[in-house]
């Protein structure tokens, strides 16, 4: 077995064929928040290397290609800004306020439900990015000295668990209008959430999508400060 996971492109061919096929499933099946091809294709490569004995700084190295491309999918986030540009200006106060609140309540429910659990201080700094899409969460999970395969499990659970909640408890709270609903999504389910509400329409998809990024701009700023209030 070792034979084979030690050949170079192993790791690479296992994450695009797993996750090819768990993004035909997620479409063929109606985009279930449950079936997020990346939460999918995380828990089918981390069962993969478990079976096989892969050691993960291997399979790291094997993928180190898509590592890469990180730097470009977090410059491209930039994108829904420019085009949401205009409308989220129209609705600067608003857009601000909840950015803010949104903010407060993440980090203080976050801190709050670690400390209640009794988590350790490398349990806390890791869940702090939970609510930040995963290319920035990765930066500030690394900057916070936190672990960064924890980081991303607590973000890829907050954000399914955003995707599958989110929609259904805004249509119980009766919030209708596509731009909050989307904002909504996007601030607290980052790319998974945002990819969900792009089903209902492409106005709640730019608006989760620029939440996201303005979220990941405010994080990576507040984190930073947070983490060393509450860890010393």
């Amino acid at each position: 077995m070792s034979a084979l996971y030690e050949l170079p492109v192993f790791g690479l061919t296992l994450t695009l064929v797993v996750y090819l096929l768990s993004y035909g499933l997620y479409h063929r099946l109606g985009r279930p928040g449950l079936l997020s091809p990346v939460l999918v294709s995380v828990v089918v490569i981390a069962t993969v290397l478990q079976l096989t004995g892969m050691p993960y700084a291997l399979y790291l190295e094997q993928v180190a290609l898509l590592t890469l491309l990180l730097g470009p999918a977090t410059v491209a986030l930039a994108l829904p800004l420019l085009r949401n540009g205009r409308a989220l200006l129209a609705s600067a106060p608003a857009v601000l306020g909840t950015l803010l609140v949104a903010g407060i309540v993440s980090i203080s429910v976050t801190v709050a439900a670690m400390v209640a659990l009794g988590a350790d201080e490398a349990t806390l700094r890791a869940a702090l990015p939970r609510s930040v899409t995963s290319p920035v969460g990765l930066t500030i999970a690394e900057s916070l000295g936190a672990s960064v395969p924890l980081a991303v499990v607590l973000t890829l659970v907050s954000g399914t668990l955003g995707a599958v909640v989110g929609p259904a408890l805004l249509s119980l709270m009766r919030v209708r209008d596509e731009r909050a609903r989307g904002f909504a999504i996007g601030l607290t389910s980052h790319g998974i959430g945002t990819s969900r509400v792009l089903g209902e329409s492409t106005v709640s998809g730019g608006w989760s999508s620029a939440a996201m990024v303005l979220n990941a701009l405010a994080m990576t700023v507040t984190l930073p400060v947070v983490a060393h209030l509450v860890t010393g």
